[in-house]
């Protein structure tokens, strides 16, 4: 109970710095950095091609139907291939609420909608699942290198910097604003880890006699 009553206080914080930083880079940082590199998304537009979200979920789904499939032939899986399992099971999850909840709840335009004259702020209940915040490939990216974080701690630095390089991208690329992968990363990880810290328990409960 302390370890957990300690994880929610430390969550709680997070939460608060997320909050301070999403209003900070919202008001002050987001449209003026989409304006300034509006140009290099042209630059990189192959990479949302590549990168889309129908491509990444796609990819997940039948990365979980071959481990399924594996688990029915072979009686067991590795702990490797559960923990990826449930990585892509909570990424798939923490990217449909973000596209059929928050987006549309918060309804903050796009950088490109924004740049051709729409007013960068909230327009709540009045969103889309193509709106801006938070952006879905950080909840995407998030929840899934989440699950690894809390199930494998050598993990965390090489897929922190993996995560940051992805903000930048999205950044860069005008898809989205600074705000939209901050929240976005918050959440996804706090779905990741949450995933992994359930299935945790769920291993202990079920070997304890």
């Amino acid at each position: 109970m302390k370890r957990v009553s300690l994880l929610v206080r430390l969550w709680l914080v997070s939460l608060l710095a997320c909050a301070v930083a999403v209003a900070f880079t919202f008001t002050e940082l987001d449209v003026t950095v989409a304006e300034r590199f509006w140009r290099v998304g042209r630059h990189l537009s192959a990479l949302n091609t590549a990168f889309g979200a129908a491509v990444i979920l796609t990819l997940e789904s039948a990365v979980i139907l071959i481990l399924v499939l594996s688990r029915l032939v072979r009686g067991h899986l590795s702990r490797f291939a559960e923990t990826l399992a449930i990585a892509c099971l909570a990424s798939i999850c923490a990217y449909g609420i973000n596209d059929q909840v928050l987006k549309p709840f918060f309804g903050v335009p796009a950088p490109a909608m924004v740049l051709s004259g729409a007013r960068h702020g909230f327009n709540l209940l009045a969103g889309l699942g193509d709106s801006s915040f938070p952006s879905g490939h950080m909840v995407l990216a998030g929840a899934f290198a989440g699950v690894f974080m809390r199930l494998y701690r050598r993990s965390i630095r090489p897929l922190t910097a993996l995560l940051a390089l992805a903000a930048t991208l999205l950044v860069l690329g005008d898809w989205h604003y600074i705000s939209d992968v901050i929240a976005g990363t918050f959440l996804g990880l706090s779905a990741g880890i949450l995933a992994g810290e359930v299935w945790t328990v769920h291993i202990k409960g079920w070997v304890t006699p």
